[in-house]
């Protein structure tokens, strides 16, 4: 098969324009936490990569992303950033990097920088938050927002639930949304919100939305990738459709290949 590499890498004035592009495609976006599957992603047409803290659960094994370190985010990130040279990469701020201004602005500089990302991605839209996008945004590092479902926040939050399924649950979301593109935000992720909601933060902002869990109506998709291709033993999420199960034939495959090799060694045996 021919290789398909894109050398026109996207920046955020193209995302941003994305939007309103006459021929509009929605922007596509899979995570990535690894060299070899950057390198596979990097020749195709996917239009962004998240290197997400989900690492922590479908990579490191952990319970929640709350226990991802920085130190892990620059290994991962700079690891499928050297794989997708010509993809738009965004990374994960991981939990407690950025839980005060200054520790923000530190610990963002220093990932933006040894990854050689594109981009940051940071969780919420308090105020302070707000005040830190801001000045990361005007310091010349281009950050993707993220609302509704925030794993970092599960334990607050209460547990993995659908957000925005009431009118002021509804309208906390767009004032995130709007305050989050004041704040200079290029693009915004919404996961598990209510497609009716999501729909309508999509068409009253200018930047574009990229939803996970939150129906049709955003300008985006984000997916993990290990759901989409079923890597692990687990069901993925019900807005997860797979398009194969790799954990199963890699399983057959290994499987296999142990069975010719004890076929090998009974065959010598037998010569002896």
């Amino acid at each position: 098969m021919e290789k398909i590499i894109n050398t026109k890498i996207l920046d955020t004035r193209k995302i941003r324009k994305a939007k309103f592009a006459t021929s509009k495609k929605s922007l596509q976006m899979l995570t990535c936490y690894d060299f070899q599957t950057a390198q596979m992603l990097n020749e195709t047409e996917i239009d962004l990569l998240l290197i997400g803290d989900s690492a922590g659960n479908v990579v490191l094994g952990k319970e929640t992303t709350v226990e991802v370190t920085l130190e892990e985010m620059i290994m991962l990130g700079a690891a499928v950033k050297r794989g997708a040279p010509n993809k738009f990469t965004v990374v994960d701020m991981p939990f407690g990097s950025y839980s005060t201004f200054d520790d923000a602005i530190t610990n963002a500089t220093k990932l933006f920088k040894q990854t050689k990302c594109e981009s940051i991605k940071v969780e919420g839209a308090f105020d302070y938050q707000l005040e830190i996008i801001k000045r990361l945004t005007q310091s010349g590092i281009p950050v993707m927002g993220h609302i509704g479902l925030t794993p970092q926040s599960v334990h607050e939050l209460g547990g993995y639930f659908t957000h925005g399924k009431n009118k002021e649950d509804q309208e906390k979301l767009m004032n995130e949304a709007l305050n989050l593109q004041k704040a200079g935000c290029f693009a915004i992720v919404l996961e598990c919100v209510q497609e009716d909601i999501s729909t309508q933060i999509t068409k009253a902002l200018n930047i574009p939305t990229i939803g996970i869990g939150a129906g049709q109506g955003t300008d985006g998709q984000v997916l993990v990738i290990n759901d989409l291709l079923k890597m692990g033993p687990g069901t993925p999420p019900k807005f997860c459709t797979p398009i194969s199960d790799l954990f199963q034939l890699k399983k057959e495959l290994i499987t296999t290949y142990l069975n010719n090799q004890r076929e090998n060694d009974n065959a010598q045996l037998s010569h002896h």
